[in-house]
């Protein structure tokens, strides 16, 4: 059980049913698109040449958002732009939606090619999610780009074309989530909102550059494309170094929480072993993604505190010592971390990791509240792994599981108590 518990925290790479069955249905859509291209022809020659190359470019640029998403914004915005054109210079654009996503489909394998050659993974499930995308918002638009309408007053077309983003981003949303909430055991809605949350900025940005495009090259002619994808790609570059420094943040953090174990305060592998536990918890309680995050650091750095003691604890386990030195352990902690003065938050939650969640008839005037959600989490996967170690003995692992429940009265929360429980039974930590 718990050599599983080691496993490294990252999404399973192969995929599963539901990935086979997304990329089942965007390979038939593709072929099916492919095909009818080759057999019909290709209507305005230069514009898919010209868009492709950009679809292609933008996947080669692609970028990793926060939580190790994909993502491909000038790709993403030169396709939905092709999903959208109405006219180049004075021509007419004639191309039907299955151009569209036999183009898209072509950039996106052509961008792609250099990420394999590279021994980087293809990204297949994020190019079906967003050529799925691309699709919706070309059946949508391309049969009103001829109508009267959209073809003579802009206003009309800026509410088609709003129409057909808003779709495009939120069938791209939807999928994602769906991914995540069956690759991270997830809950669906929680997974959704942070989609949102995390896709609505570069979402806002790619979705204005296409329009931006599509309405300019009425002008402009192709030009409209290096003009208007300019913004973007400085769009990009910010969300790049953001993911960077983030990255670097954590790496940083996982540096300082293996301190206490090349000093012997404690085993090999339990701040993360902890971090992978409290956060499969968090997610099976419906925790939101930043406080998720806050809690991986939390439960990395929640011994940093041992550092002070004169004599490490035997094996580090603060579960077997008194709740007196629990409590000093965690205020160095926090004072410790503390002094980043950017991890306030953090700091409070590791603070707060020795307190005891107090049953409800103990609430009243003069009784301190539970501490935060975070540092209940800490404190029961603390004192789990405490137990286990590096065990692999399933009945150890059961033997401490019910010790904690045992201990809900007085020591954890019930509801942290039985989200471990699941998490542990169906052994989902080793696929986080």
């Amino acid at each position: 059980m718990a050599r599983r518990h080691e496993a490294h925290e990252r999404p399973r790479q192969g995929p599963d049913s539901g990935r086979y069955l997304l990329l089942s249905a965007v390979a038939m859509l593709a072929v099916a698109a492919v095909a009818r291209m080759a057999v019909a022809g290709v209507a305005d020659g230069r514009d898919a040449v010209a868009f492709g190359a950009l679809i292609a470019l933008g996947e080669l640029l692609r970028l990793n958002l926060p939580g190790d998403r994909e993502s491909a914004p000038v790709g993403t915005a030169g396709a939905l732009a092709y999903a959208l054109l109405i006219r180049v210079g004075r021509l007419p654009a004639h191309h039907a939606a299955l151009q569209v996503v036999a183009v898209t489909a072509i950039g996106m394998i052509v961008g792609a090619l250099p990420h394999v050659a590279a021994g980087r993974p293809a990204g297949m499930a994020g190019m079906a999610s967003r050529l799925l995308a691309v699709g919706c918002a070309a059946f949508i638009f391309r049969p009103l780009a001829g109508g009267h309408a959209v073809g003579r007053y802009w206003w009309a077309a800026l509410a088609a074309m709003t129409l057909a983003v808003a779709a495009a981003w939120l069938m791209d949303t939807i999928i994602a989530a769906l991914v995540r909430t069956d690759t991270l055991r997830a809950r669906f809605w929680v997974a959704l909102r942070d989609e949102m949350a995390v896709q609505a900025p570069l979402g806002v940005a790619t979705g204005t550059s296409a329009m931006l495009i599509a309405f300019a090259a009425e002008v402009m002619g192709l030009a409209a494309v290096a003009v208007f994808i300019a913004p973007l790609l400085v769009t990009q570059v910010a969300f790049r170094k953001y993911a960077g420094i983030r990255a670097t943040y954590l790496q940083t953090i996982r540096a300082l929480a293996r301190v206490t174990e090349i000093g012997g305060y404690v085993e090999t592998g339990h701040a993360d072993r902890v971090s992978r536990l409290a956060v499969a918890v968090g997610r099976e309680l419906g925790m939101s993604e930043p406080d998720l995050l806050e809690l991986q650091y939390a439960a990395l750095m929640h011994d940093i505190g041992q550092l002070s003691l004169r004599d490490p604890i035997p094996g580090g386990a603060t579960v077997l010592i008194s709740p007196e030195d629990q409590r000093r352990i965690a205020e160095l902690g926090a004072e410790v971390i503390h002094q980043a003065e950017v991890l306030d938050n953090v700091a409070e939650i590791v603070r707060m990791q020795s307190d005891p969640c107090r049953p409800a008839e103990m609430g009243g005037e003069g009784v301190p509240p539970d501490p935060p959600l975070s540092s209940r989490i800490i404190r029961a996967a603390n004192a789990f792994d405490d137990l286990v170690g590096t065990s692999d003995d399933p009945g150890r692992a059961a033997a401490a599981a019910e010790r904690l429940r045992l201990d809900v009265a007085s020591e954890y929360d019930p509801r942290v108590v039985d989200a471990l429980s699941k998490v542990i039974s169906r052994q989902s930590f080793a696929r986080i």
